[in-house]
């Protein structure tokens, strides 16, 4: 929110010495009180955007090439009536979380070896260089040819999009950590697993919250370009089959649906989940304005 201004104001001839410095706040209209609310600006931002994308497309007025707005909330809302997207958005989250939990536990676990052992700091820092660069979405062939066509394969691209970036940015976030914390740490005899919760993880947290943000950024994008490849687990597929299946259809309303939906849960989850951890977390420890 925005914070009322501070002037100084001072009294007595000026420069003269003892004169008296007062603060004195200036209070903030209502509608900078509003304006000064996030989730005001955001809000707005979208509404300016859907009335671009509205305008724009009835202005082009070709359904088969760029659907209005209202065009694509109403296949929406047939899909979500009918029981489609739910089931589909339902495939798609268990398969992320599979994989995005299974990515950040061997990231923990790396990252723990690496930050205690000599041996373990260079093989992390050997894998990442390895396979960090290499894109997740390139291992689906292999992942076909080993777990076969179902959820596995896609476990198994999702926990190499999640890995690195996590292992990444939460070892960088304890090399970080000052060395006053960790002479805390060892003046407590914290060695081990120990050491790494109470000493590491709370000073190195804002990192850690960004390897995370990161990595269910890559893994929400390989999974819905995997599940557009194949996609299919188990007679069903996912929110990224849904888009594949309704272009082959020529029902481009109930593509931009499934795109808009794709868009909605990213924006959730990086409004809602990972705004409420940090709001418990970081801005609660001081750690960031």
């Amino acid at each position: 929110m925005g914070k009322p201004q501070i002037l100084l104001a001072q009294s007595g001839a000026p420069g003269a010495p003892g004169a008296n410095v007062a603060a004195v706040e200036q209070k903030l209209s209502p509608v900078e009180l509003v304006w000064g609310i996030g989730a005001v600006r955001k809000t707005l931002l979208i509404l300016v955007l859907a009335l671009i994308w509205q305008t724009y497309a009835s202005y082009l007025d070709n359904p088969l090439l760029f659907p209005t707005l209202s065009d694509t909330l109403t296949a929406l809302y047939d899909r979500m009536a009918d029981g489609t997207l739910p089931a589909r958005i339902w495939t798609t989250l268990q398969i992320l979380l599979m994989g995005y939990v299974a990515g950040t536990l061997l990231a923990a676990l790396l990252t723990v070896l690496a930050i205690n052992t000599r041996i373990g700091t260079d093989f992390l820092e050997t894998m990442t260089a390895m396979f960090n660069p290499l894109p997740a979405i390139s291992l689906l062939p292999l992942a076909l040819i080993w777990f076969g066509l179902g959820a596995s394969s896609l476990v198994f691209v999702l926990v190499h999009s999640v890995l690195w970036a996590v292992a990444l940015n939460t070892h960088a976030g304890f090399l970080g950590v000052s060395r006053t914390l960790r002479m805390v740490g060892a003046n407590y005899g914290l060695t081990g697993f120990a050491y790494v919760t109470r000493i590491l993880v709370p000073a190195a947290f804002p990192s850690i919250m960004t390897g995370l943000k990161i990595g269910w950024a890559f893994a929400w994008r390989t999974l819905i370009a995997a599940e557009l490849v194949f996609g299919v687990s188990s007679g069903q597929g996912g929110l990224g089959w849904f888009i594949f299946e309704n272009r082959n259809l020529l029902d481009i309303p109930a593509v931009f649906a499934g795109l808009l939906t794709v868009i909605v849960i990213g924006l959730i989850v990086e409004n809602v989940v990972f705004q409420t951890i940090e709001r418990h977390t970081i801005l609660k420890w001081g750690m960031k304005e």
